[in-house]
């Protein structure tokens, strides 16, 4: 279940406890936002780490580069009030990649405490807590070119899907796709090294069942589709 699906802004104190077990909590935040949990987003470069400003300084566009900067600036936010320290002293480590053992898979807390997902797409941000496993992913509506280029790489079950769709309709339905199955790629750390193929999470207005895991869509803004997926067992 879902226990809050918060809109994370400059007057709200972020602080709380994450729930145990399947509690999850879910934060939107508007990334062109001025003032983040108190803080100027216009700084947000400072309380950041080494790494997450390299990462921000290769982005080309503008826009992309607020966005990024905007979201760890929240993800920083929420999970100092989480742990109790403040944004600039989170510290951020990577968990083994389940594929090949390499340090490099999904995003974690030294010393645990908390599992995290992040996810933006145009001028929005979502962020997952939860004391358990957690991905979240929120997509834009994809082109007409992207359909076309994607559609015989997801499960041969939503290429037919999609298939047999409406061409105005596919957009929407790939949108749904893709934020359910990146949710699930997130939250197992596997990400996209094995391919879209699988987990198959259907275009249908409701997701699969995926074996271990709770999928379900959340809401979102006209024009774009997020999910959330949590450890079960």
């Amino acid at each position: 279940m879902i226990d809050e699906l918060n809109q994370l802004d400059g007057a709200a104190p972020l602080v709380g406890e994450v729930p145990a077990g399947s509690g999850t909590a879910v934060w939107v935040l508007d990334t062109t936002r001025a003032v983040i949990g108190g803080h100027e987003a216009g700084g947000a470069a400072a309380l950041l780490d080494t790494e997450e400003r390299a990462r921000a300084g290769r982005l080309v566009r503008p826009g992309d580069q607020r966005t990024y900067l905007a979201s760890h600036l929240g993800l920083r936010v929420l999970l100092g009030g989480y742990l109790g320290v403040a944004p600039e002293e989170v510290r951020f480590v990577r968990e083994d990649c389940p594929n090949c053992g390499g340090p490099h898979g999904r995003p974690a807390v030294a010393g645990g405490g908390v599992h995290f997902s992040l996810s933006h797409s145009g001028d929005l941000a979502y962020f997952a807590f939860a004391g358990v496993p957690v991905g979240v992913d929120v997509e834009g509506l994809p082109s007409a070119a992207a359909v076309a280029d994607v559609l015989t790489t997801l499960h041969p079950a939503e290429t037919a899907e999609l298939t047999d769709l409406p061409e105005e309709g596919r957009r929407a339905a790939l949108a749904r796709v893709w934020a359910r199955k990146e949710a699930c790629l997130k939250a197992t750390g596997v990400g996209l090294a094995e391919g879209l193929a699988e987990p198959y999470v259907s275009s249908a207005a409701d997701p699969a069942r995926v074996p271990g895991w709770a999928l379900r869509d959340l809401p979102a803004p006209s024009g774009y589709a997020a999910a959330l997926a949590v450890r079960t067992a």
